[in-house]
């Protein structure tokens, strides 16, 4: 018997808990998570085409779309959504 995806459509997902688009708190979170990975050696998701500053690079990973990240809101009951950040951009 053939098991059934939990991966959900796009089509079919809805954010549920904060605003439609990423906020400016969460990209700094995101932007600098992934520059202290990248200054630790962590493999570039994009061509770094000359870049040496670390930032740089995660700004344009998260411009790209490249980063398999997803941003977990939570509410004060307890409630909460992860939202991959393909969803926000």
């Amino acid at each position: 018997m053939p098991k059934k995806s939990s991966q959900r459509q796009p089509s079919d997902f809805k954010i549920l808990i904060g605003p439609s688009k990423l906020t400016k708190y969460e990209r700094a979170r995101i932007i600098g998570a992934r520059a202290l990975q990248l200054s630790y050696g962590a493999p570039s998701f994009v061509a770094r085409e000359g870049l040496y500053n670390v930032t740089e690079i995660a700004k344009r990973e998260l411009q790209a779309k490249a980063l398999p990240i997803s941003i977990r809101r939570q509410l004060p009951d307890g409630t909460y959504q992860d939202i991959p950040i393909q969803y926000l951009l």
